[in-house]
């Protein structure tokens, strides 16, 4: 589960760490992820190896110490050090391990003691210098919109006695507040830190394992299998094997560079142009941050925030999730119907069976991985057990058998995700410990419901805005865990479901990543394909223009996130799928059984899919009603057809 999903390019650049992990690099950053892993697993398992079982806090401060110190490794200080490692990064990472080991020494100290309020000079000035290198180790990784908004919220108690109003808060001292965040439990040892040290890392290791092993180029040739064939086949594979292997990496960035680098030039030698072949792309990799069972490190941060079972919040995603995949899907049959694009030669197509036959490892270990986090609510445990029988069947296969270089492998693989997770999540605690600290954060949200008066509509609204923006300059993990504190609140007061306004709050975040000006999928796709960058941007937005709707519908509509009886789910379910055909009908500017059609014909599908994404049975009989009346117009005149495709 590589979360290289932020807005820095040299972090984001997988060129940036492969040319520093070299050498001595290399080896030091494998040690101190491989030290890391066995801690994480003496930990989840209770082995007591060698007597060592360190208190929750403690463990919390070694991993800190052995992650942020190999980000600093990884991740240079300027872009003139990505070639090298220079003096002064070695330095950092020994007093970065130094610090934490103080710190974890004296962890039952700190709880018994208090020393969050008050404790020695020396531990102080240890928790200063801790403070101060993972604030750094957040701009290498998250960049420097990120570390704006950590530094602007993190220092906030020092200066929260001085804010007008409701942003008026608890004021602490420079001293105090250091203490605080390092030494407290809900800052940079809180939620987001404790969540990766004890639920994502297994999952890492699990994405590693597979990607290592070849399961991308399975789920690669499984959706050629079933895809390929079909009209504008190369593009409905590049959504079906973005959306299996984004469910597991939970990367947009990584997403795009494995299966994009396949599926990109596919699309451009059957007829796609460039900017619309990196357009796919990039919104098919951008679902997989929606789509369980991993969700990248949201899912696990958003049930504990929520205080349910993890199991739920797959639940919960799961029908957003294929709803935004069944969409793309219909956008781009449509465009491949329009403009006349065929699938690929019968012979580019392998068979599912042989496929299935030779892949059979990667679904074994995928469906023992869901039966285990669903049925079994073994989340801790899972990954771990799945990884161990994912790795025994491929030392039997022929191809991507498990050997040492294969470990060596998967072991940089951890050890970058999880250093890059290490720094952003411990770096957002701060933002989470400064708003919980000056107590400004609950008084935030009953302020935004005084202001939005009550109208669901227009909080909704500004949510969307507010989570489109931070995204912009946030990891996703980093803009849901922020406005989960600031914004979630006053929408479940509102009266909307919990767990459907956190999903939205994660929706809007990740759709940064297709729209322009940003847009850093785009930009990777287009990097890819070719193209021009803010043509594939405006593509992808113009493509993933249905997607924009679609978490509007679940917000206000519990059924489509799987709460209620079977019977109303499985209706609103159709009837959310048949709008999301009939609005990328009109979108595309194609209905089935017509052919192409003009304004007027897209015009009464937009009015006949909005009615139908309302929710409401009236509505819902309307919109029915319009688009069986848009088709005998659309069949008997012939103005609102349009020309037959070219080619």
């Amino acid at each position: 589960m590589s979360q290289t999903t932020h807005q820095n390019p040299t972090a984001a650049d997988p060129e940036v760490e492969s040319t520093r992990m070299h050498g001595v690099t290399y080896w030091a950053v494998l040690t101190l992820g491989g030290l890391g892993l066995l801690m994480a697993i003496n930990q989840t398992f209770m082995l007591r190896t060698f007597g060592f079982q360190p208190l929750g806090n403690s463990f919390l401060y070694y991993l800190i110490g052995l992650f942020l110190a190999a980000a600093y490794l990884i991740y240079p200080m300027t872009k003139a050090a990505s070639h090298r490692t220079p003096w002064y990064d070695w330095l950092s990472a020994v007093i970065i391990m130094a610090c934490a080991a103080y710190l974890g020494n004296h962890g039952l100290t700190i709880i018994e003691q208090g020393w969050d309020y008050s404790a020695p000079i020396e531990a102080t000035i240890a928790s200063g210098i801790l403070l101060a290198f993972l604030i750094e180790g957040v701009r290498r990784c998250g960049g420097t919109p990120l570390l704006v908004v950590v530094l602007l919220f993190g220092s906030y108690p020092i200066y929260a006695g001085y804010m007008p109003g409701f942003l008026w808060g608890n004021e602490y001292s420079f001293g105090e507040t250091i203490r605080a965040h390092v030494m407290g439990v809900e800052s940079i040892i809180g939620i987001p830190m404790q969540v990766v040290a004890n639920l994502v890392i297994g999952f890492v290791v699990f994405g590693a394992a597979l990607t290592v092993t070849g399961g991308g180029e399975f789920f690669m040739r499984f959706a050629t299998s079933l895809m390929g064939a079909s009209r504008g086949g190369p593009a409905k594979v590049a959504v079906v094997s973005s959306g299996f292997m984004g469910s597991l990496s939970g990367s947009v960035i990584s997403n795009i560079l494995t299966t994009g680098a396949f599926t990109i030039p596919t699309m451009k030698r059957t007829g796609y142009p460039p900017q619309y072949a990196g357009a796919v792309e990039a919104c098919a990799s951008t679902g997989g941050t929606l789509m369980p069972p991993v969700m990248g490190a949201v899912a696990f941060i958003m049930a504990s925030f929520l205080g349910v079972p993890y199991a739920d919040v797959i639940v919960a995603a799961f029908l957003p999730a294929l709803l935004f995949y069944i969409a793309l899907l219909f956008q781009v049959d449509a465009y491949a119907a329009r403009v006349g694009l065929k699938g690929l030669q019968a012979h580019e197509i392998p068979k599912l069976w042989q496929v299935l036959k030779e892949g059979w490892p990667y679904l074994f270990s995928l469906g023992m991985l869901i039966y285990m986090l669903l049925f079994m609510r073994l989340e801790t445990y899972a990954p771990y057990y799945a990884t161990l029988v994912l790795l025994a069947i491929s030392v039997f296969k022929k191809n991507h058998r498990f050997s040492p270089k294969l470990m060596l492998e998967l072991l940089k693989n951890l050890s970058v995700s999880v250093a890059n997770l290490v720094a952003i999540l411990a770096g957002i605690g701060l933002v989470v410990g400064g708003l919980s600290y000056s107590g400004v954060a609950g008084s935030f949200s009953r302020e935004l419901l005084l202001y939005a008066g009550g109208s669901i509509p227009l909080m909704l609204a500004a949510g969307a805005v507010t989570s489109f923006i931070l995204g912009m300059g946030m990891t996703v993990s980093a803009c849901y865990i922020f406005l989960s504190i600031l914004l979630a609140p006053a929408l479940i007061n509102a009266g909307l479901n919990p767990l459907a306004s956190h999903l939205f709050i994660l929706y809007w975040g990740m759709m940064s990543f297709i729209t322009p000006p940003v847009s850093l999928a785009a930009i990777t796709a287009a990097n890819i394909a070719g193209a021009n960058s803010w043509a594939t941007g405006l593509t992808a937005m113009r493509l993933g223009s249905v997607l924009f709707i679609l978490p509007f519908m679940f917000v206000v509509n519990p059924l489509l996130i799987l709460q209620g009886d079977w019977g109303p789910v499985l209706l609103a379910a159709a009837t959310a799928i048949t709008a999301m055909w009939v609005l990328a009908s009109g979108l595309e500017a194609y209905l089935y059984r017509v052919g192409v059609i003009t304004w007027p014909t897209r015009l009464m599908l937009f009015v006949a899919g909005g009615m139908l994404a309302y929710p409401g049975t009236q509505t819902d009989i309307t919109g029915l009603a319009l688009l069986g009346v848009t088709y005998l117009l659309a069949r008997a005149l012939p103005f609102m057809r349009g020309a037959t495709p070219g080619h």
